[in-house]
């Protein structure tokens, strides 16, 4: 596990360090939108939301957690699928309440099998 993540959540994109306490969870009753981004290649592979567990978790495991509005839980990406994102930095709006995984992923995001959620252009 990358021990700055195990710390910090890190590298706004002035390069600021900021606690887990400054993440800005009441203003969208709980949860913030997370953008999961591939290390390597920059693609966009998904939206989720985190609630401050799912981002604990994360912080802990290095891999990473959401919450499921849908199911009403917390989930580890890749644990029924396999394809597990190991969270290599963790990276804050300017709001504070947004975040951007960066991830090593070892297969598709979506859950359709594509490797990126965003498959799908929307034409006039």
């Amino acid at each position: 596990m990358n021990n700055t993540i195990g710390r910090v959540i890190s590298y706004c994109y002035s390069y600021h360090f900021m606690s887990i306490e400054k993440i800005d969870f009441a203003k969208s009753g709980g949860l913030v939108p997370v953008i999961v981004q591939d290390q390597i290649n920059k693609d966009v592979l998904m939206l989720a939301y985190a609630n401050r567990e799912a981002l604990e978790l994360t912080i802990k495991t290095g891999k990473a957690w959401f919450w499921s509005r849908s199911r009403n839980k917390l989930w580890m990406k890749g644990e029924e699928s396999g394809n597990i994102q190991y969270v290599q930095r963790i990276l804050y709006d300017c709001d504070s309440d947004a975040l951007l995984y960066i991830v090593r992923s070892n297969g598709a995001a979506c859950h359709t099998g594509n490797r990126t959620c965003f498959h799908n252009e929307l034409k006039s």
